[in-house]
């Protein structure tokens, strides 16, 4: 089977959010047929709602920073599936990428004939079980894997973790994980394991406490941001700069990931591999050097474009957050595409008054929300109706030198962007 094979066998399963099956019995079977890989392995594991892929990327470059040979595995990918499983901060090649599917695919089938197993492993399963066979392969050191959905009943919660890290919790996936917030943090609690230490973010009171619970109910070590003193922030368009200390360490963090949300990622990102060990000079050198595409991304100077994948309403918030502190005064032009199961109503009143100009749109994906039905639900007094993306980007094309325009909303709709814009 070649790459392209692998891919298209992969999204035959299904949307990996629309047909996910929340439960560990399969995904655990198929790894004790392959050998137990996830227990060969020293991982940090992260859960949270927004900022978590952010977390493990920067996690993951401190500890490369340090010298040790790192996988990431993150979803979902912008471009290519290859993105979601990354060794030393490059994603692995189509060829490594095919193999590990062969032998994953083999695997399952063997099981499913045997009647070990009741169906195919989803697309998320799939590709899970393959990042752990490929970091093994690769004799990875540390491994820093991103949960998929929730975390008690996601495919990664098989793993035994040397660190367990939590970023933020709020709303989204609510058909899935609950419709309060103490019940999604309740989810995402389920990666804490006894004996394994954890780092928290600061959390909204509903979701600290049930995390604080759970975590006393198991006697884990808990650390903190806030138990770190935050000094000397200064935050400018295209990241932020800030000291943290605790008992006598300090540690001077340059973030170069844009948003005010993103210091507290930062911060996570820090207190997480201080915990872990690691020096300050590469926790510092490794979290300035950290990328991570899609997320208030300055992809164009001359009109100035920038691409962010708010597609939640806590997403939103940052991203109106961003725009009210740098983007105050300045007529913003924003090209806004969902997917239907997304709070577009909540998600367009928190960004849309921002804008001096809305354009709806619908990334080229079957689960799209029609911009016609947007409309119906979205109220801007300059608001207009584009069926692509291509198109949109025709209506802001006389856009004046001092304006902005924001694609945003669908992580689908980012990937497009940064390739119809050659990003």
């Amino acid at each position: 089977m070649n790459y392209p094979d692998s891919v298209h066998f992969l999204y035959a399963l299904g949307n990996e959010i629309k047909t996910a099956k929340l439960g560990l019995e399969r995904i655990r079977t198929v790894l004790e047929a392959l050998g137990r890989p996830q227990d060969r392995l020293r991982i940090v594991h992260v859960a949270g709602t927004n900022g978590k892929g952010s977390t493990c990327a920067m996690i993951a470059s401190g500890l490369q920073a340090a010298g040790l040979k790192t996988g990431l595995f993150t979803s979902p990918h912008l471009a290519e599936p290859t993105e979601r499983i990354r060794i030393g901060g490059r994603p692995v090649s189509a060829a490594e990428f095919t193999a590990a599917f062969e032998t994953v695919h083999a695997c399952v089938e063997r099981l499913i004939a045997a009647g070990a197993i009741d169906m195919h492993t989803t697309y998320f399963e799939t590709v899970t079980a393959m990042a752990l066979v490929v970091f093994v392969e690769a004799e990875t050191e540390r491994v820093v894997l991103e949960v998929g959905l929730g975390g008690r009943l996601d495919a990664t919660n098989v793993v035994r973790p040397e660190l367990c890290v939590i970023t933020p919790v709020d709303f989204d996936h609510e058909v899935f994980l609950g419709r309060s917030l103490e019940a999604i943090a309740g989810e995402k609690a389920g990666i804490l394991k006894p004996g394994v230490p954890a780092v928290f973010a600061r959390q909204r009171p509903e979701a600290s406490r049930v995390l604080e619970a759970r975590a006393a109910q198991l006697g884990i070590a808990v650390e903190r941001t806030g138990d770190w003193q935050m000094e000397n922030l200064e935050l400018h368009a295209r990241g932020s700069r800030f000291d943290l200390r605790r008992e006598g360490r300090l540690l001077h963090i340059e973030c170069p990931l844009a948003g005010e949300h993103q210091v507290e990622n930062g911060s996570a990102a820090a207190v997480a591999l201080a915990r872990l060990g690691i020096e300050s000079p590469a926790i510092e050198g490794g979290i300035a050097r950290a990328d991570w595409p899609g997320r208030l991304e300055l992809v164009s100077r001359r009109p100035e474009i920038v691409l962010d994948g708010a597609h939640n309403p806590a997403g939103a918030r940052a991203l109106a957050a961003y725009l009210d502190r740098f983007y105050a005064g300045r007529r913003i032009h924003l090209i806004f595409g969902a997917m239907r199961d997304k709070a577009v109503e909540e998600i367009s009143g928190i960004l849309f008054p921002r804008a001096w100009q809305v354009i709806l749109t619908a990334p080229a994906q079957a689960r799209a929300l029609a911009p016609e039905a947007m409309r119906q639900v979205c109220d801007h007094p300059n608001l207009q109706v584009a069926a692509t993306l291509e198109d949109a980007l025709q209506l802001v094309r006389d856009a004046a030198d001092e304006d902005a325009i924001f694609i945003t909303g669908s992580l689908f709709l980012v990937a497009e962007a940064r390739a119809l814009l050659g990003v």
